[in-house]
C-alpha cells in the first residue's frame, strides 16, 4: 500500500517498516535468549548425575529441551514472516492479500504486522 492511498489514521509505509523492524529485533533477541536457555539446559544435564527422566517431582530435562526448541522454531518462523513482510513492503505489495489480492484490513495489520493474507483468506 502506498502512502498516498492511506485512509485517515492509517499507518504509513515508514510506520509499518519501523514496526516490522522493531518486531524483528525483538524476535531475534528472543531467539538469542532461547539459544542461551537451551545451552544452559544441556550444560545442566551434562553436569548432573540425577536420573531426572524418572523423577516424579518435576519436568524432565528432555521436556525442557523440547519446549525451548519448539519456542525457538516458532520464533524463527516469526522472523521469516517478518522478512517476507519487509520484502512485500519493498515490492509495494505490503497490505495486499497474497491469496486473493484484496487489501488486508488496517486493524489486522495493526494486530499482526507481518500478515500476508486478509482475514477471509487466513
Amino acid at each position: 500500500m502506498s502512502d498516498g492511498a492511506m485512509g485517515e489514521g492509517a499507518m504509513s509505509d515508514a510506520d509499518h517498516r519501523a514496526r516490522l523492524l522493531a518486531d524483528r529485533a525483538e524476535a531475534v533477541e528472543r531467539m538469542r535468549d532461547l539459544g542461551t536457555s537451551f545451552d544452559d539446559i544441556v550444560d545442566a544435564a551434562r553436569d548432573s548425575n540425577l536420573d531426572d527422566e524418572h523423577d516424579p517431582e518435576g519436568s524432565t530435562i528432555a521436556a525442557e529441551r523440547s519446549l525451548v526448541s519448539s519456542l525457538a522454531r516458532g520464533t524463527a518462523r516469526q522472523v521469516a514472516q517478518i522478512d517476507a513482510a519487509l520484502a512485500r513492503l519493498d515490492a509495494g505489495t505490503y497490505g495486499v492479500c497474497t491469496s486473493c489480492g484484496r487489501p488486508i484490513g488496517a486493524a489486522r495489520l495493526e494486530a499482526r504486522a507481518a500478515a500476508a493474507r486478509c482475514i477471509d483468506c487466513a
